[in-house]
């Protein structure tokens, strides 16, 4: 992964938090994002990113420059939901963005791919959480979940996590089990993968 790639997954994480989760958060009282064919968008709120660009209500602007100047251009107040979670960006609203357009598809195809394979668990609509910058739903006790990579992991991967810890073979994370995103052809490997680690989950 180069330094695009990483300075662009947290531009879209920051532009997410600070765009689209904050203020849906202070108007409607949900961080929930949702994953849509061509990027990202809030439960409740109508502005989206789609590939390096965010669309707001006085328009489309691109994720380029100040955070501040960014949200003045589509209309809305910067700034993360307050007192939900305390894992965030570490992006102020003064702080700017460089999101390059070819690594932004990247990361928003592989959330799209996860989304299609997670809606095969049978768990409801995936959420793509702010506070992580993964879509992931939660089944039995075990979460299921794409991420375009993080701190543990730099690479995007896709990951199984009981919320009790499982030993074994399968298990090849302190908290689970993951994946790396280049070891899956497509949706239908990710979904295998969430299928096998629901039974690995299940048989302890």
């Amino acid at each position: 992964m180069n330094a695009n790639s990483i300075s662009t997954r947290r531009g879209l994480h920051a532009a997410a938090e600070l765009l689209i989760a904050g203020p849906q958060y202070r108007e409607h009282g949900t961080i929930r994002l949702r994953v849509t064919p061509e990027g990202i968008e809030g439960a409740r709120s109508p502005i989206r990113i789609v590939g390096a660009e965010i669309i707001g209500p006085r328009g489309r602007a691109a994720l380029t420059g100040s955070i501040r100047e960014i949200a003045a251009a589509i209309g809305v107040e910067a700034g993360a939901p307050v007192g939900v979670y305390a894992d965030t960006t570490d992006f102020g609203v003064d702080d700017s963005l460089d999101v390059d357009a070819a690594a932004a598809r990247a990361v928003l195809h592989w959330f799209a791919v996860g989304d299609d394979a997670l809606r095969t668990l049978g768990a409801g609509a995936p959420v793509l959480w702010p506070e992580h910058f993964d879509v992931a739903v939660s089944l039995d006790e075990v979460n299921y979940g794409v991420s375009p990579g993080d701190s543990f992991h730099a690479l995007p991967y896709a990951y199984v996590g009981p919320w009790t810890v499982r030993t074994g073979g399968f298990w090849n994370a302190p908290f689970g089990a993951v994946r790396s995103a280049t070891e899956f052809a497509d949706a239908d490997g990710v979904a295998a993968f969430f299928l096998e680690g629901r039974d690995a989950a299940h048989a302890q």
